[in-house]
C-alpha cells in the first residue's frame, strides 16, 4: 500500500479526498497544517503529498518549497483556482502537477496513479528503519549482514508495519494490507502469520526484541 499525505485546512475536503483514494488500497495521512506537515515527510514514509495551496499561516507554494528542500516526493497542489500564473507559480516552486476544484474522484485517481507510475517506474525501493531494510524487488528483510526471504503475506504485513513504525495496526488493517483485498478471512489469522513470521526472524538471527510488538487490545507495530 502506498502512503498519500493530505493536506488541506478544511477537515471537509480531507474527508473527501480521502473518500476518493481509499477504495484504491491507498492509505492516507490528513494534515490540516503545511508546518506539521513537513515535519511528517521527515518522519514518515510517504509516496506522494496532496497539498493545498490556500493555507493560513503557510501556504502550499512554501509548504512545497520547504519540502523541496529535503525531499523529491511526488506533489500535486489542490486549489480552487484555475488561473494560468497559479499553475505556472505552483509546478516552478516544484509541484510534479496540479489539480483545481472542483474536480471528480476519477480525475484525482488518474492523476494519482500517473505520477506514481512515473515515478516509482523501473525503480529499484528499498525501506529502512534504524538497521532493518527491507527489500521490495526482492521481497526480503535485511539486518545488517542477515537476510530473511519473506512469503508475499509476510513481506505485505512488514512492509505495512515497518513504513510507519509509529503506528499501531489493527488486526483488520494488517488483514486488508496481507490480503491486499477485502476478505472474510478471520482477523485472528494475523496472530498466525505474526507468531511464524516472528519465529522466522529469530530463527535467522535476527534481535527478538526489536520489532513486531504486541500492543494489547488493538494490534501490533514496528519497535
Amino acid at each position: 500500500m502506498k502512503t498519500i499525505l493530505l493536506v488541506d485546512d478544511e477537515l471537509r475536503m480531507l474527508d473527501l479526498v480521502e473518500l476518493f483514494l481509499l477504495p484504491y488500497g491507498f492509505t492516507c495521512i490528513k494534515e490540516t497544517s503545511g508546518i506539521n506537515a513537513i515535519e511528517l515527510v521527515k518522519k514518515e514514509d510517504i509516496s506522494l503529498i496532496i497539498l493545498d495551496v490556500m493555507m493560513p499561516e503557510m501556504n502550499g507554494w512554501e509548504v512545497c518549497e520547504a519540502i523541496r528542500e529535503f525531499s523529491n516526493i511526488p506533489i500535486i497542489m489542490l486549489t480552487a483556482r484555475s488561473d494560468k500564473v497559479d499553475l505556472a507559480k505552483g509546478l516552478n516552486t516544484g509541484a510534479d502537477d496540479y489539480i483545481s476544484k472542483p474536480f471528480d474522484e476519477r480525475e484525482l485517481v488518474a492523476r494519482v496513479n500517473a505520477i506514481l507510475r512515473r515515478t516509482y517506474q523501473d525503480e529499484h525501493k528499498m525501506i529502512s528503519y534504524n538497521d532493518f531494510t527491507l527489500d521490495i524487488e526482492t521481497y526480503s528483510l535485511r539486518y545488517h549482514d542477515l537476510t530473511v526471504q519473506l512469503t508475499l503475506k509476510e513481506f505485505n504485513i512488514i512492509k505495512t508495519l515497518i513504513s510507519r513504525p509509529s503506528k499501531t495496526y489493527t488486526r483488520e488493517e494488517l488483514l486488508r494490507s496481507a490480503w491486499e483485498y477485502d476478505t472474510d478471512i478471520d482477523t485472528r489469522t494475523i496472530d498466525s502469520h505474526i507468531r511464524n513470521l516472528r519465529e522466522k526472524l529469530v530463527n535467522a538471527g535476527f534481535p527478538s526484541d526489536n520489532f513486531i510488538n504486541t500492543v494489547w487490545g488493538i494490534g501490533y507495530k514496528w519497535g
